[in-house]
C-alpha cells in the first residue's frame, strides 16, 4: 500500500523530467499526452511505491507536482485546482 500520494498540476509542467529522475521509488513516468502549453507532464505510473517523500515537489523549477505522506488508502490527484 502506498504511503503517500502525488498532486500534479499538469498546465504548469514544462516537462523538464527532474521529477522522473529524482523519484526514489520510481513512481512516475513523462505522459505521451500533452498539456495545453504543448508539455509532456509526468504521469503515475506506480502509485503503490509512493513514499510521499516529496523529493519531486522539491525538484520541480515550476511547482507542478508535489508528494506528502498519507495515514491510510492510496490516492493520487491530478489537475489544476491548487493552482494560485
Amino acid at each position: 500500500m502506498a504511503k503517500g500520494q502525488i498532486y500534479i498540476v499538469v498546465e504548469r509542467c514544462k516537462a523538464c523530467g527532474f521529477c522522473v529522475e529524482f523519484c526514489p521509488t520510481k513512481v512516475l513516468a513523462l505522459s505521451s499526452a500533452f498539456n495545453s502549453k504543448g508539455y509532456h507532464p509526468p504521469h503515475v505510473i506506480h502509485p503503490e511505491n509512493c513514499s510521499g517523500c516529496n523529493l519531486c515537489g522539491m525538484y520541480c523549477p515550476d511547482f507542478a507536482i508535489y508528494g506528502n505522506k498519507i495515514a491510510g488508502g492510496n490516492k493520487i490527484a491530478v489537475g489544476g485546482s491548487h493552482e494560485s
